[in-house]
């Protein structure tokens, strides 16, 4: 088996490294509170088992090939992120007259950000790329079941990113938390999290 350990020190870094998917979490968990960012979190993590299998299975590789595939895959991520800063820059917009009478922006539904979390993650080739590369480093060929080998180093770095995420969903929660009590603090908490959101799409299409 491979050098669990290791490995777990190696994903811990490169899990905190700021990235699309803690800072999405990060930004929802100040916007809409802890269980947000909490399920984010879980829809990131959600989203990691797609990238597992595709780098398990062999996908990965014919992306890494193609690069067409490749980019309309970079693309259709970043578009995506986008969409999501647009409509939750409309959303703090349409919030303004709640916040007026007191009653803070509309918050999104819980079910719908574990979905958006998995899509946006989904739609990131990067991180089946980086399944591919970063895996097999630590696969020890001698003892066989190299597939099995890898299934287990994912389900490990699937467990650590959420135990990271959920973190990450805590700690910004505390924040959002304190900045809501005003009166019309989510509106502009939505705002900012629409401009991230914005912001992360336009990085995932940029080149490397």
């Amino acid at each position: 088996m491979p050098d669990l350990i290791l490995f777990l020190l190696a994903a811990m870094t490169l899990t905190l490294a700021p990235g699309p998917d803690n800072l999405y979490v990060l930004t929802r968990g100040i916007a809409q509170g802890r269980k947000a960012g909490l399920v984010a979190a879980a829809g990131f993590c959600s989203g990691l088992v797609f990238h597992t299998l595709l780098a398990v299975l062999g996908f990965a590789a014919l992306i890494k090939a193609y690069p067409p595939a490749y980019h309309a895959l970079q693309y259709a991520g970043a578009a995506y992120l986008a969409y999501l800063g647009v409509r939750t820059l409309r959303s703090a917009s349409a919030g303004l007259a709640l916040a007026a009478d007191g009653q803070g922006a509309a918050a999104v539904p819980l079910r719908r950000i574990y979905w958006q979390s998995v899509l946006a993650n989904m739609l990131n080739p990067k991180v089946t790329l980086f399944f591919i590369a970063f895996l097999p480093q630590f696969v020890q060929r001698e003892a066989g079941h190299e597939a099995l080998q890898m299934l287990v180093l994912a389900l490990v770095f699937i467990v650590q990113a959420f135990a990271i995420f959920s973190a990450i969903a805590l700690f910004s929660g505390a924040v959002g938390a304190y900045f809501r009590r005003r009166a019309s603090a989510s509106v502009h908490l939505n705002r900012l999290a629409g401009c991230a959101f914005i912001g992360l799409g336009i990085r995932m299409a940029l080149p490397e």
